[in-house]
Order: C-alpha cells, then sequence, then structure tokens
C-alpha cells in the first residue's frame, strides 16, 4: 500500500519559534510515512556521496554526510520522544515495524564500501586539508563510527552483521514493549483501604481507581523497589508489592528471559565478527573508560567499602525490627520502610516534615531554575503559546546572560501509564550553526500526579531528579557546535551523566535551598533545623544506595563480557552466579535492575554502559570539590565550566576537557566522602 507523504507534516520545517515541533499538526499515522520518507532521502544523498566521481573532499563527502540525516533526525527526535513519554497502540506497531527497517538503513549507510572508502581517503590525509578543529573532529567521528559499524569487514561478514544487527533491533523493542505491558499487568489491587495505613490521605487518594468502587492500585516502577514500600505498615501487601515488581517479567505471559538470552548471544556474535573478546570491548571503545578491565578495576575499589557500610545499615535496620517487638528477619521489602524509621529516629526526620517545601514549581523555577540563574546567568519565561504532546506538559524559553534567545525548555513531570519508567533528557531540535538551530529540549520524570487541587509535593530524591535531568538540559542548552553530531550531549556515555550529576550538588546547597524550600501553605521558608537534619541524613543508607547500583552495573558488565562460545541457558542462575563473583549477591540488597527487566541494557541505549553513572559520579564530585574550593555558587564558576566543559560538545577528547578544566585527572576521593563511605 502506498503512502501519501504529499501533505505529511514531517516534509517540511515547523514554522514555530525554534522550529519546535507542532503537535497540533502532528498525527500518529504521520509517522510511518515519514520516517520512512526521511530514510529513502537520506539513501538517495548518500547513494550520491558514494557515485560521486569527483575526488573526496571534506564538502562532497564528510559535509554531505552530515547533511544527509536532516529530515530523519527531525522525525526521528519527535517519535522517540512520543514512544518513551506518551506512547499508545498505533506508536507501538510503528516501532516494531521501524525498527528493523532502521537498523538495516544504517547498516547500508556504515557498510557501505565505496562510501567508506572515501570517508578513508580524506581521514589519511586529514592533516593536509587545512580544517578547522571542529571540522578535523568530525572527520574523526565519522570513520571511527564506520570502524565500529563494521567497515572493514569482509563481505561475507558484512551480511552476517547485518542480521545480526535487525534482530537485534526487533529483540529490543519486544523488550521495551513487554516490560511496559509487565509494569502494567503487575499492578496490585487493594479493596481494603486499611491495607494502605502508612499511606498519607493524598497518596491514597492519588492512587484511587478512577473507575471502579473501593478499589486503589499499587503500580509498578522499573526499579526493583518501589516507592510505595516506604510507607505500607501491612508486612503482607509490602512482599505482595515487591514480590509483583520482581517477578513481573520472570515467567508467564510477560517473560523476557527469552529475549534476554538471544541479544546477549547476538550481541557476543557482534563483537566476534567486529574482532573483539566480547561485546563490552567493542563498545568501549571510544568511550572515556576505553575498556571493560578499566571499569571493574573502579567497582573492585567501591565493592568493599559499599556492602561494608550496606551490612551495618542492616543491622541498624534489624535492631529496629527488634525493638518493635518483631521477630521475622529482614527482607528486600523490608529495608525502605524500616529504613525511614532508622532515619526518623537517628535524626529526627520525617519525610512527611520535609515535603511541604518541595512544591514542584517552587522546585523547578526558585531552585532548579534559580541556580542555573545564579551560575551561568540565564533567564526563563514562561510560555503557554507552544503546542505540547501532553497536557500536563510545561513550556519554558530560556534566554542568556545578555538577553539573547537560548532555547525552547518542555518539562513533562508526571507518571502516567503511556510513559516508560525513570527520568530522561533529549532534544526535539539539536543546536547546531550549521542550520542556524538553537536548542529545544524536553525533561521527563515520573512524578505521581496528586489529586485534583492538590499540590505536587515531591520527596528529596524528586527534587534531585529534577535538578539531575535539568543538568543535562543544561548540557544541551549551551551547546555552541557547528555540526549537530558533535553537539551538546552528543558524547560517550561515560561522560554524558557528568553535567547531570554534577547539578544535583546544588539542591542541597543552602542558598538555593533556602529560595526553593518554601512551605506550600504559608511561603515559610524551610528552618534552619530542618537544613540540618536533612543535611545530617544525607549519607543515610547510601551503603544501601550504592550497592544496589553496583550490582546492576557490574550485572550489566558480566552479561556483556560473555565471549560468543558461551551459551546462557538460564538467566537467573547466571544473574546469581554473577553476582556471587563479585561479591554483590545479598539477599537483603538486591539489584537496582534484574536482567529480566533491565531496560537500560536491553532497550535504552546502556549495553555495557550502565557502569557510566559511577564513572561520572566520580567526576561529578571530583567538579564540585573544586567548585568548592573556589567559593561554589558564583558567576566565575560557572562560566568557566560552561566554556571549558558544557559548551564544548564532543568536539574535545574527553579526558582532555575534563583535565582542562579541572588542573588534573579526576579522583575517586570526594566520591567516596559525598557518599559517607570513608
Amino acid at each position: 500500500m502506498q503512502n501519501d507523504i504529499s501533505n505529511n507534516p514531517f516534509l517540511k520545517e515547523s514554522v514555530l519559534p525554534y522550529y519546535a515541533p507542532d503537535f497540533t499538526k502532528i498525527k500518529n499515522k504521520d509517522f510511518k510515512p515519514a520516517l520512512l520518507e526521511a530514510m529513502k532521502q537520506q539513501s538517495t544523498a548518500i547513494a550520491k556521496i558514494a557515485k560521486n566521481s569527483e575526488k573526496p573532499t571534506f564538502d562532497n563527502t564528510i559535509l554531505a554526510l552530515e547533511k544527509s540525516r536532516a529530515m530523519l533526525d527531525r522525525v526521528g527526535n519527535i517519535f522517540n520522544a512520543l514512544t518513551g513519554a506518551n506512547t499508545n497502540d498505533t506508536l507501538k506497531k510503528v516501532q516494531t515495524e521501524i525498527s528493523p527497517l532502521e537498523a538495516k538503513h544504517f547498516d547500508e549507510i556504515y557498510l557501505n564500501n565505496p562510501l567508506f572508502s572515501k570517508v578513508k581517503v580524506i581521514y589519511d590525509n586529514r592533516e593536509n586539508l587545512k580544517l578547522d578543529a571542529e571540522s578535523l573532529k568530525l572527520v574523526d567521528y565519522y570513520y571511527k563510527k564506520f570502524i565500529a559499524a563494521g567497515a572493514n569487514l569482509s563481505d561475507e561478514d558484512k551480511v552476517k552483521l547485518k542480521s545480526i544487527n535487525e534482530k537485534l533491533a526487533s529483540l529490543s523493542t519486544k523488550f521495551n514493549q513487554t516490560l511496559l505491558e509487565a509494569d502494567a499487568a503487575a499492578t496490585i489491587e487493594i479493596h481494603d483501604v486499611k491495607k494502605l495505613a502508612g499511606m498519607s490521605e493524598s497518596q491514597i487518594a492519588n492512587i484511587k481507581d478512577k473507575i471502579k468502587e473501593n478499589t486503589w492500585l499499587l503500580t509498578i516502577t522499573n526499579t526493583t523497589q518501589q516507592s510505595q514500600l516506604q510507607y505500607l505498615k501491612d508486612r503482607a501487601i509490602r512482599k505482595q508489592l515487591f514480590e509483583a515488581g520482581w517477578n513481573r517479567t520472570n515467567g508467564g505471559k510477560y517473560n523476557t528471559k527469552g529475549i534476554v538470552t538471544k541479544m546477549v548471544e547476538l550481541r557476543a556474535q557482534k563483537a566476534k565478527i567486529l574482532g573483539f573478546k566480547n561485546f563490552a570491548s567493542w563498545r568501549l571503545q571510544n568511550t572515556m573508560a576505553k575498556n571493560p578491565q578499566a571499569v571493574l578495576n573502579l567497582f573492585a575499589k567501591l565493592v568493599p567499602a559499599s556492602t561494608s557500610k550496606a551490612k551495618r545499615e542492616a543491622a541498624e535496620i534489624q535492631k529496629m525490627i527488634k525493638k518493635e517487638g518483631k521477630t521475622f528477619k529482614l527482607e528486600p521489602w523490608d529495608w525502605n520502610f524500616y529504613a525511614e524509621k532508622v532515619r526518623k529516629a537517628k535524626y529526627n526526620l520525617d519525610e512527611n516534615e520535609v515535603k511541604p517545601y518541595f512544591e514542584l514549581h517552587n522546585v523547578l523555577e526558585k531552585g532548579v531554575f534559580f541556580a542555573a540563574n545564579k551560575l551561568y546567568g540565564i533567564t526563563f519565561k514562561k510560555r503557554t503559546d507552544i503546542p505540547t504532546y501532553q497536557k500536563d506538559v510545561m513550556t519554558y524559553e530560556l534566554f542568556d546572560k545578555d538577553g539573547s534567545k537560548l532555547g525552547l525548555f518542555y518539562a513533562d513531570y508526571y507518571a502516567r501509564p503511556s510513559k516508560s519508567g525513570g527520568a530522561w533528557m533529549d532534544n526535539f531540535v539539536t543546536q547546531s550553526t550549521l542550520y542556524n538551530k538553537k536548542p529545544v529540549i524536553y525533561n521527563v520524570l515520573n512524578i505521581a500526579k496528586p489529586a485534583k487541587g492538590e499540590p505536587t509535593l515531591l520527596t528529596f530524591d524528586e527534587v534531585t531528579t529534577m535538578f539531575h535531568e535539568f543538568g543535562h538540559a543544561l548540557h544541551g542548552f549551551f551547546a555552541s557546535q557547528h555540526y549537530p553530531s558533535l553537539s551538546g550531549t552528543a558524547v560517550s556515555r561515560d561522560f554524558v551523566e557528568f553535567p547531570s550529576q554534577f547539578n544535583e550538588h546544588w539542591a542541597l546547597y543552602p542558598e538555593v535551598l533556602k529560595n526553593y524550600a518554601l512551605n506550600y501553605k504559608d511561603g515559610s521558608k524551610i528552618p534552619q533545623e530542618l537544613i540540618t537534619k536533612i543535611k545530617n541524613a544525607s549519607t543515610f543508607n547510601q551503603g544501601y544506595s550504592l550497592t544496589e547500583v553496583l550490582a546492576a552495573s557490574n550485572l550489566d558488565m558480566l552479561w556483556h563480557t560473555i565471549s560468543a562460545d558461551k551459551k546462557i541457558t538460564d538467566v537467573n542462575q547466571f544473574e546469581n552466579d554473577a553476582l556471587k563473583s563479585v561479591h554483590l549477591l545479598i539477599k537483603e540488597v538486591p539489584t537496582r535492575y534484574r536482567s529480566t527487566y533491565f531496560a537500560h541494557i536491553f532497550s535504552g541505549g546502556y549495553a555495557a554502559g550502565y557502569y557510566s553513572y559511577l564513572w561520572t559520579e566520580v567526576l561529578s564530585d571530583d567538579t564540585f570539590q573544586y567548585f568548592t574550593e573556589h567559593g561554589g555558587l558564583t558567576r566565575e564558576n560557572g562560566q568557566r565550566f560552561r566554556d571549558m566543559v558544557l559548551s564544548r560538545g564532543n568536539t574535545l577528547e574527553l579526558e582532555k576537557m575534563y583535565e582542562n578544566f579541572r588542573g588534573s585527572a579526576p579522583k575517586i576521593e570526594p566520591m567516596i566522602k559525598d557518599r559517607g563511605l570513608n
């Protein structure tokens, strides 16, 4: 059936400010024909480059290659945003159909012999071309991308690789969609409100089923631990909720074990074809870490201190259980509930005492935006005339320190069934002077929406997440690149989380905290006594927190250091053996993500890359140490960080970029101190 493309809104650039997507014109049915047309246009452009009989030049090869992706970026950026944040059956169907076609499409580019031969000529002669530094970096970027994709392979191996890539694309989509369905299916219906004892009235009202009478819904988020476990007094309900999440994809209708083993097997085969010992070695070649051993060395430094503290925390919790006259042994579903009791007893800090000071709009405008203004001089103006893809999404225009326009920001903070779990940032429009485009960026969170008329009061973890994701946004907004491929956050996984994790530090910074932590009822500032409590408790439960992340990070790396000749038949057994081998199989502290719902690595692009959160935590804490040593929250510090890191995109070797800013290689000691592990 011929898809009519003539009236498709994606054929032309949007006429809205900043080329922002016009969601009043975009319909679900537009995506498939637009994506097919975009791939067709790029294929036509690629064929023209490859067949060009003229001598290869930067302009007729590298620049032409860069320009060939314009429509595909325009459509793909919006499609990816909606499939992640506001999907539906139509978009899921398109995603299933398009993902293997895209994999095939990109293979036809990066495994194209005539095209690669031209790229190689330019790369080999690059020092004689008198190109500016960024153009030289673009040459290097494309050459390495071709090599990593398998451009040097034999024709026979290229055929094998193409087949593997198509299969992996389909399996990744299938994993993502199965997990979304599993999360929904694992929802627990409560018909006796007494079983929700411990939750506040507003929390209970928020989970009331809108259709069924006397029904409340405990929903599942993507992590192993569920946020409601902190409040629920009924131990049987806690266990039921924990196990619903733990087992959601471990068998039955939504079993992902087969997808996991097949993907791991195919990735190992792919690495072997490409000449690498394992998938992780192939994946890390152009990162800061360079190889899996560097990552495992970092983990080895952290595991002993982390697990030791987690065991001390477990002992404290067990004492609290005994103090309450209970005789049961601590289980994972008890941890958050009793950890909160320990925190209250130890630090006299009750989360419900804190939440009234963390109202969503105050946190965003008087906290996140305030810190950005103090550091970088930027200002914000709310826009209500920009169409969005969902009614709860807020839009802001950003202005630079001199008043010039900087970009457009979308804030999509509320959880809904159509949204994937977690939090993330991405671009609708990527900054580039090549196209004279400023960034259009969105942040996505999953905060429970309160009952109508009630304020949105955040946990401190949610506050931190808001600062984190806006750190990514700043990395995108301050981009000053000519080429989209090198712009903003287009850096390796083990660098991209650095600016975001660094931005988290301002959430507790006194000047920032006092500006946004205002009681939603009377506007009163958070008392110093409460601030002291929050700070004193900031390293509480860090043994647990770090250990669960280390478990997931090791699990990812161990799945992806399997050789192609090793066959995994039992996912759960492999997981247990893997965690045991690195001393992280601790019953009370389960891995943050079980393999069967580890979306980051099986559908989210973080395969052999989940370690990056810990890698960049070292960078972020070391950077905050620099700020602390040089006056803290100042424009001078902010400008230096912007000029030397946030604005540089992928135009410089990342190790060099960091050392230029910091004056030395990153040190691990500030992270150890920040986590309270010393």
